[in-house]
């Protein structure tokens, strides 16, 4: 797994920029990624938290 930005990340998923910041303010989400420290304005992700929101929202990015 490797870094992405989360523009990277809306265009594997196939869905608007939008859903994606739901789906990062999602309860679930927030507790998984607050470890993290992630900022709402944080642009690329570390490859942890990236295979994270890859493995709960069945996103390809091969």
């Amino acid at each position: 797994m490797r870094s992405l930005t989360k523009k990277e990340l809306v265009k594997a998923a196939g869905v608007s920029a939008r859903t994606f910041r739901r789906w990062l303010a999602t309860p679930y989400m927030r507790k998984r990624l607050k470890p993290f420290g992630l900022k709402k304005q944080q642009h690329i992700l570390p490859p942890e938290v990236v295979e994270i929101i890859t493995e709960h929202y069945v996103i390809d990015i091969a």
